[in-house]
């Protein structure tokens, strides 16, 4: 690892879960740490063994796998108050994980020392150098996080030092400064490791930032401007509260920006989809606004910034997204001009020809229909169609002849919905019923149920998100709804729209637009 300039520690398997929402299986978290594995990532902590069966079920399956880059790291306490290391039992779950590599933590703030332990100072510090030196005599690489050391430092910095100074002093091969609460400002962090690197060698500490102020990637930043080595965080910013650094952002900046060798280029190459894979994994829906590799991270949407993107795009994204595994894309509202439409229409493999009447056809059209309540900057794949419908570049794939929706409740039984679909496809005619939690829930598993038989490919593709919005309220329950679907496959996410005073049409609209961009994207309409 000294080829690296900075060390990637990763934590989403132990600290990630403790975000709101975030839970992984032993297994899956054992994919995750394979991944990271295969993207180069220094450090991997798996859990914290003794705390939980599933995190002690991880590290046994783990034993069973080669990590080729990675250092799976165990993580704990450090020894319970008034009792010898080789005795407590946190302690010994670590050594029963079998990691060449555990991290352990303890407090370096007096507060959490008096009020929160109800210990002396005196028996904190021996708590830290009898853990550390004791993981040391059993031949582990040893990493001490300092809990809450900046709040302790900037309440009572002589004992947050010697609580760092004693963990060094042990053996710790890593000491890392935690920012725990997330409250700490760059200018005051810079401030107190000028005085830290005096204590300890920058090339022997780590940062572990939090993001309640958001900033913890800044935070961790800094750090490493201050020439500490190691970064700890999560990937996609997940953990307790406002989450932990993002990995994906400090990689980011570290490589591309700051000229700092962390991960092979590769590896740089694939951070959009490591980023979808953990959070399809979790099953949390990306962030469309993630740096670097969310899909508006190089979004344009204005005719003039569109209009300087396709002369050069450095004019308005500060890398190109390919570096990080993105695309630049281009969206159409009502603010749209000819630049966009054009933009669109070669993206899509449409030669719109030097006459412009097409393009302002089509932008005529957008405005129309997002009078009506459409919105298609944030539904890309029915803009695509509908350019094509436009163009003339698009073929029906199939014909609705009827659909029917009925909802039933008896007493003692949840609701229950079925939807009864009829299409045509060429001459031939599809009558399918399929049930489901809900109407819109039963009308789509009933029209792929209809359409696999001509289309198998639809089994690739499923929906991720379903979002209403009333337009107008004025009307009540007799206003216009919006409803958005985003779908995924195998490759891509793409969101489709569709505007209607009943909701279960304006789904429909919706989800034969998921369906036909799918057929549409794979060339076979």
């Amino acid at each position: 690892m000294e080829s690296w300039d900075v060390l990637i520690y990763d934590t989403t398997l132990r600290d990630g879960t403790q975000g709101e929402q975030i839970n992984f299986s032993a297994e899956e978290k054992l994919r995750i740490a394979q991944r990271l594995d295969e993207m180069g990532f220094h450090y991997v902590e798996g859990g914290w063994p003794g705390s939980n069966p599933k995190d002690m079920r991880f590290f046994e399956l783990a034993k069973k796998m080669t990590f080729r880059h990675t250092r799976l790291t165990a993580f704990g306490s450090t020894r319970k108050p008034n009792i010898r290391p080789e005795s407590c039992p946190n302690l010994k779950a670590i050594l029963a994980a079998d990691t060449d590599t555990v991290a352990i933590f303890g407090k370096a703030w007096d507060l959490h020392v008096n009020e929160i332990l109800g210990i002396s100072p005196e028996e904190n510090l021996a708590m830290v150098h009898d853990s550390v030196e004791y993981l040391k005599s059993k031949g582990k690489e040893v990493i001490y996080d300092a809990e809450h050391f900046f709040d302790g430092y900037k309440n009572n910095p002589r004992y947050a030092s010697s609580v760092i100074k004693t963990a060094f002093q042990a053996g710790a091969d890593m000491v890392v400064l935690c920012d725990t609460n997330g409250g700490t400002l760059p200018q005051e962090l810079t401030s107190i490791l000028e005085e830290v690197i005096s204590l300890i060698p920058p090339h022997r500490l780590g940062i572990h930032a939090h993001n309640d102020c958001s900033l913890a990637v800044a935070n961790s930043l800094a750090a490493v401007s201050a020439n500490i080595r190691m970064v700890q965080g999560t990937i996609n910013g997940y953990g307790e509260r406002c989450g932990n650094a993002d990995l994906i952002s400090i990689i980011g900046n570290l490589q591309l920006k700051m000229n700092t060798r962390c991960l092979p280029e590769s590896s740089i190459r694939q951070l959009t989809n490591l980023s979808h894979y953990v959070s399809d994994v979790a099953n949390i829906l990306p962030l469309n606004v993630r740096p670097f590799v969310g899909r508006s991270a190089f979004a344009h949407k204005g005719g003039v910034h569109v209009s300087a993107i396709s002369k050069n795009p450095v004019a308005y994204e500060h890398i190109k997204p390919e570096l990080v595994g993105n695309k630049q894309r281009v969206l159409v509202s009502d603010l749209a001009g000819k630049s966009n439409i054009e933009y669109k229409a070669r993206e899509l493999g449409i030669d719109l020809g030097k006459d412009d009447t097409v393009s302002k056809r089509i932008v005529q059209e957008i405005k129309k229909m997002e009078n009506q309540g459409y919105q298609f900057d944030a539904a890309d794949a029915s803009l695509s169609l509908l350019i094509k419908k436009i163009t003339g570049e698009f073929r029906e794939p199939f014909t609705l002849e009827y659909f029917h929706v009925t909802n039933a409740k008896t007493k003692d039984s949840p609701p229950l919905s079925r939807a009864t679909v009829k299409i045509s496809v060429g001459g031939d005619e599809e009558l399918t019923v399929a049930e489901g939690n809900g109407p819109v829930n039963a009308l789509d598993h009933a029209l792929r149920k209809a359409l696999v038989k001509f289309y198998p490919q639809i089994d690739k593709m499923h929906l991720v998100d379903f979002k209403v919005r009333t337009i107008e309220g004025a009307e009540g329950t007799a206003a216009k709804v919006r409803v958005l679907i985003d779908s995924r496959d195998d490759k891509e996410i793409w969101s489709t729209i569709g505007v209607s005073t009943n909701i279960i049409e304006a789904s429909w609209h919706a989800l034969v637009d998921s369906i036909q961009y799918k057929l549409s994207k794979d060339m076979l309409i």
